[in-house]
């Protein structure tokens, strides 16, 4: 699927379940291939993918194994990305490793009377009351400023 032939999908697919692998485990793999390999560049590889899963554990085998190789080869054929995969991990790197500061009072929720005061949520602009609903507003912590981990490749579509 990571490679993009369809015919070695099902090939491997059809190996895997020969060798009496689980089908619910196969499809666990096509779901995080969807995530991590597919990602952005078709967001619907996800939702194929994990609908895909959830008919197998309903339907079993042998019949499932016509809606692994659909999920498969669906996987396999999409465009790919890992801007995503690549992004969490290093945000998940910097918030192990690094001081990131705190996080701006304005966007801090005040689900508690009383927190307005201490600053909680003063001065947030409301995206939806914006053209295009976006806003410039800080959303990183001051120490994380101009930080990058989602970058766009060329395979997603704006």
């Amino acid at each position: 699927m990571r490679g993009s032939d369809p015919d070695a999908a099902i090939f491997y697919l059809a190996r895997a379940l020969n060798a009496g692998e689980d089908p619910v485990f196969l499809a666990r793999r096509i779901v995080i291939c969807a995530s991590e390999d597919v990602g952005m560049a078709n967001p619907n590889a996800l939702v194929v993918a994990t609908s895909a899963m959830q008919a197998v554990t309903m339907v079993g085998m042998p019949e499932a194994r016509i809606i692994l190789s659909e999920a498969a080869v669906y996987v396999a054929v999409s465009k790919k990305s890992n801007a995503t995969y690549l992004g969490i991990n290093r945000a998940m790197e910097d918030v192990e490793t690094k001081d990131t500061g705190t996080i701006p009072m304005h966007i801090r929720n005040a689900p508690a009377k009383g927190m307005e005061q201490f600053g909680y949520g003063e001065g947030y602009l409301y995206p939806h009351d914006f053209p295009g609903h976006k806003v410039e507003q800080q959303y990183l912590p001051d120490k994380m400023l101009g930080t990058k981990y989602y970058i766009k490749d060329d395979t997603v579509e704006d």
